[in-house]
């Protein structure tokens, strides 16, 4: 299940054996269809096994992961 707005992708995990790689391939995406860097992605646990990837808007670093 992935969830997507103009500036932020809610997506839930269903292997969490793949979590890291499908984590990075979100900020991957995100960054690049916004043109920023990879840093500029907050990455918030949103609920069990889902994540919430949005624009930092130039915020400090908010790259954390909650397992």
């Amino acid at each position: 299940m992935t969830f997507e707005t103009a500036t932020s992708v809610t997506h839930k995990l269903w292997d969490r054996s793949t979590m890291h790689h499908e984590l990075d391939a979100l900020v991957h995406d995100l960054s690049v269809r916004h043109n920023t860097a990879k840093s500029n992605i907050a990455v918030h646990a949103s609920g069990p096994g889902t994540f919430t990837l949005s624009l930092n808007h130039g915020e400090a670093n908010l790259e954390t992961v909650n397992l």
